[in-house]
């Protein structure tokens, strides 16, 4: 029983990464008023592109580069579109998905079934000979603790710096913003980049270090999982990292219980992270108060100045 949990609760930790990963750069995106629906293409493409660096090059830190400029390439693509030409958010933000999957698609075609080797777990000095908790938290690889600095990081930058006031500022109301000389355009440009950034490093880390086996449609949803963390956690750095590990968790239970020996269906267990998901976000739907208080105002709004 106990050998179980200890399985789930760490193996939590490096399934949730990637989500993390991702829902922390869109948190950004959409705390400067911009809806990036692209985050599944563009860890798509980055799984693709990061796999294939790293199986040439044998480093996954090259790898992990070329995941993270994939995901910007893609992202200014969409930066393009959204504030140069004004396009709907939700539309250009779908065409760009659909433009990394199809693209993924395309250039893992020959790499399918190649194989990669994982990173190998960091055992912290001393923490990691902690009865259970050790196993747990402090026996990971160093993307896992790079993520939870990430999360604090972000949090910082959010509500601590002016550049992170600026940028919450224009997600309320970029036209005041730019009245008091702030510079809306160029400050969704970059928030949009680091969101393409940091979808391509969760991207490659699905693809090098999660599951170091390339396949079609490996992501399989958890850039949607990303997008919708951020709601989950009510646009909160913390409640979103949270949301990331309990969905992780989630995902091994099934595994879990097999090892018990309890025979429940694969396939219900398959489902019950996405379901778990959908009752969480018509919970937090529900709750107006709290998506008014935490939701950017002008998210989804696009925005030029007027000179």
């Amino acid at each position: 029983m106990m050998d179980a949990l200890v399985f789930v609760l760490a193996g939590a930790f490096a399934t949730a990464t990637p989500l993390l990963l991702a829902a922390l750069g869109e948190l950004v995106v959409e705390k400067s008023g911009v809806l990036n629906l692209s985050v599944e293409g563009m860890m798509a493409l980055s799984a693709a592109i990061a796999f294939m660096v790293t199986l040439q090059t044998g480093s996954h830190l090259v790898g992990f580069v070329a995941g993270g400029l994939s995901g910007a390439l893609l992202a200014t693509v969409f930066a393009v579109l959204v504030l140069g030409f004004m396009a709907n958010q939700v539309a250009a933000g779908l065409a760009v998905g659909i433009l990394g999957l199809g693209l993924s698609g395309l250039l893992g075609r020959s790499f399918e079934g190649a194989t990669l080797t994982g990173l190998g777990k960091i055992a912290l000095p001393g923490l990691s000979d902690i009865p259970v908790l050790g196993r747990i938290l402090f026996t990971q690889d160093i993307v896992v603790y790079g993520a939870i600095a990430a999360t604090a990081l972000v949090a910082w930058f959010l509500y601590r710096t002016k550049a992170g006031l600026t940028l919450r500022v224009i997600g309320e109301n970029p036209g005041t913003a730019h009245a008091l000389g702030m510079r809306p355009v160029g400050v969704r440009f970059l928030a949009i980049l680091f969101g393409g950034v940091m979808a391509g490093f969760a991207g490659a880390y699905a693809s090098t270090v999660l599951t170091p086996l390339w396949s079609q449609d490996m992501i399989a949803g958890r850039g949607w999982i990303a997008v919708a963390l951020v709601v989950f956690g009510t646009w909160r750095p913390g409640r979103v990292a949270v949301g990331a590990y309990l969905f992780g968790a989630v995902s091994l239970l099934g595994l879990a219980l097999q090892a018990m020996g309890i025979g429940i269906p694969a396939q219900i267990m398959t489902c019950l992270p996405y379901v778990l998901t959908i009752v969480v976000l018509v919970a937090i739907s529900a709750d107006k108060v709290r998506i008014r208080l935490n939701a950017p105002a002008a998210l989804g709004e696009s925005y030029r100045p007027a000179s």
